[in-house]
């Protein structure tokens, strides 16, 4: 899309034209077209990805699954996500946002399609790998917002975007069982049943890929190529590619917070991946009831993300930078508690109760780390982004190894549980140099002055 100057001049700052408030209603300017289309392609790409979950009860019967090979899948389908995530964040830096995304969406949607036609586990364990890469388009969601946003609103604006972005992992807990049951209603048989509806989300990807193209800039002033092109400088003097990822490497925050985002992150697609099986097995729920309680947790994302991202704004506003890394310390390790509360409860309701509860703080953690992103390293932004990222993957593959090890979905829970409290000290190790403090500042003060 041609770049072209933003209608509202009252939501640019003064800088590079970044947004200094979230006008949710509107879709004129190019910082909230880009955050629109990033909640909406994260949350169709997140529906893709966990599509599978909540069908797995049947699946295991349809493939005749070991639970070894059911640990197995569920590793797979986040496992591939840590090297694309890796990948992807530099090549925002190299490309921008907008390419980035629309070839995500596209050739994501392959393996979608490819999985709903699978005859063996075999085949159904390799597309459910590929799957994994569509993961990635949580970095670009999160590059994207970070370019579009000024220091006062970033967080909420990361924090938001990507909580309604992760919605589609629980919508998909819930509405996949549904729109099964409607397939089957149609007089479809329940072999070729669960096959037509694992074909809806990757349909759907391919339309976002198409509006994505249309309706999305790279940045305020415009695509990245086209401002290379007139000379025109990059925000922050981004180069992209290797040396955005070398830049971000070198960075220790980067690593702590890859840490804490694996215990944010990590545990809530590990719940995406277990939390129908587990209402299945252990309170013998219906697949319907049980998806219904595991979509429960997954749309907290709706307001629980963005509450941490704008919390992590708020009180930066008022006691600094360093006050986000302690809202962090605090939310993980109200995670790490409510995960051990879960793994002890022994009724549905009280289950359910502990899972939101746990949930809120999960959520609430990965807006938290997101709000601190953009912060690291304005340079190599999409390499810090990728990493961290990448983080949260690591967790999840950890979770469903350790699963594996233990052989107990509960023991799993309770160790995972203990695990988030250890982690919740990373947070408070993250520390920012009185210059470094002194920059961000005046960032902030010209934001809210413009």
């Amino acid at each position: 899309m041609a770049a072209t100057p933003s209608p509202d001049a009252s939501l640019n700052s003064s800088a590079q034209g970044k947004a200094t408030r979230i006008a949710l209603f509107t879709f004129r300017t190019p910082q909230m077209r880009a955050f629109h289309m990033t909640w909406m392609a994260f949350f169709i790409c997140f529906f893709a990805w966990f599509a599978c979950a909540p069908l797995m009860p049947m699946l295991r019967g349809e493939f005749g699954l070991t639970p070894d090979q059911v640990a197995n899948i569920n590793i797979a389908a986040v496992a591939v996500t840590i090297l694309v995530r890796l990948i992807i964040g530099p090549l925002c830096d190299r490309y921008g946002p907008r390419k980035a995304y629309t070839g995500l969406l596209v050739l994501g949607a392959i393996p979608v399609l490819g999985v709903a036609m699978a005859q063996t586990y075999e085949a159904f364990l390799f597309f459910r790998l590929l799957i994994g890469a569509i993961g990635a388009s949580f970095v670009i969601t999160q590059y994207h917002t970070s370019v579009m946003f000024a220091p006062n609103v970033v967080g909420t604006a990361n924090a938001a975007s990507a909580g309604w972005g992760n919605a589609g992992g629980g919508a998909a807990q819930g509405l996949m069982p549904l729109l099964l049951a409607g397939v089957l209603m149609l007089g479809v048989s329940e072999t070729m049943g669960w096959r037509v509806a694992l074909l809806v989300p990757g349909v759907a990807m391919l339309l976002m890929a198409a509006l994505y193209w249309r309706f999305t800039q790279d940045c305020p002033q415009g695509n990245y190529a086209e401002l290379r092109a007139q000379g025109i400088a990059i925000d922050g003097g981004k180069k992209g590619g290797w040396a955005s990822f070398v830049a971000a490497s070198a960075n220790y925050r980067v690593w702590l917070l890859f840490v804490t985002y694996g215990a944010c992150f990590g545990v809530e697609i590990f719940i995406h991946n277990v939390a129908a099986m587990y209402f299945v097995d252990k309170f013998e729920l219906s697949l319907k009831a049980a998806g219904l309680a595991a979509a429960s947790f997954g749309l907290l994302a709706l307001f629980a993300r963005a509450l941490g991202g704008w919390a992590s704004d708020k009180v930066a506003r008022t006691h600094g930078l360093s006050a986000r890394t302690t809202l962090l310390f605090v939310l993980m390790l109200g995670e790490g508690l409510g995960l051990l509360w879960f793994s002890q409860s022994n009724s549905v309701a009280l289950a359910v109760i502990a899972m939101l509860a746990f949930g809120l703080f999960t959520h609430m953690a990965c807006g938290a780390t997101y709000a601190l992103v953009p912060f690291i390293d304005r340079k190599a932004l999409g390499g810090v982004s990728g990493i961290i990222g990448a983080g949260g993957n690591v967790g999840a593959v950890a979770a469903g190894l350790l699963m594996k090890s233990l052989g107990s979905l509960q023991q799993t829970l309770m160790v995972l549980g203990v695990l988030v409290v250890l982690s919740a000290l990373c947070a408070v190790a993250v520390r920012f140099s009185a210059e470094h403090k002194a920059r961000e500042q005046a960032l902030l003060e010209s934001a809210l002055a413009s």
